[in-house]
């Protein structure tokens, strides 16, 4: 009998070791978005400015946007793949020790039965901690947008 408890606790330890792993790589992309995104948009701003390939970097600025955009939306889908393995997480933990773990499940990373748990990528999207970040880099890039058009 303990023997099994034993095991048990290893089989969970493992598991829950292995969708730790998985979440760790999600926030750690969504960390490394932001700073490309950054040194993106601040590289080109700054290397385009008084050169050859532009002197007006307003519509250079206003361009800025898509990436900016699309690094938005990449952030908000690791955060969201992130919250999914958080809840498989607390199931896992929840759930394995009480029942005769299904042989399916078991080591199971697939997190598409808690996507309706968790907010979808477009409300992820509108986070205040997203909207902050990525809407202050927005604001900036319209402000110089609009600094360039004006002188």
């Amino acid at each position: 009998m303990d023997e099994k408890i034993i095991m048990d606790n290893e089989v969970l330890h493992k598991e829950i070791d292995l969708i730790q792993g998985v979440i760790t790589r999600m926030a750690n992309n969504s960390f490394l978005l932001k700073g490309w995104m950054i040194t993106i948009i601040v590289g080109v701003l700054a290397l385009t400015k008084d050169t050859l390939v532009t002197n007006d970097v307003s519509y250079l600025s206003i361009i800025l946007l898509l990436p900016l955009l699309v690094f938005w939306y990449l952030d908000a889908f690791f955060l969201h793949k992130e919250k999914c393995y958080r809840e498989l997480y607390n199931w896992v933990i929840e759930n394995r020790l009480k029942e005769t773990p299904n042989k399916e499940l078991l080591y199971s990373l697939n997190y598409t039965r808690f996507e309706d748990k968790v907010d979808s990528i477009f409300k992820i999207m509108r986070s205040d901690t997203l909207k902050v970040f990525y809407g202050f880099t927005a604001l900036i890039l319209i402000g110089i947008t609009i600094y360039n058009i004006i002188n």
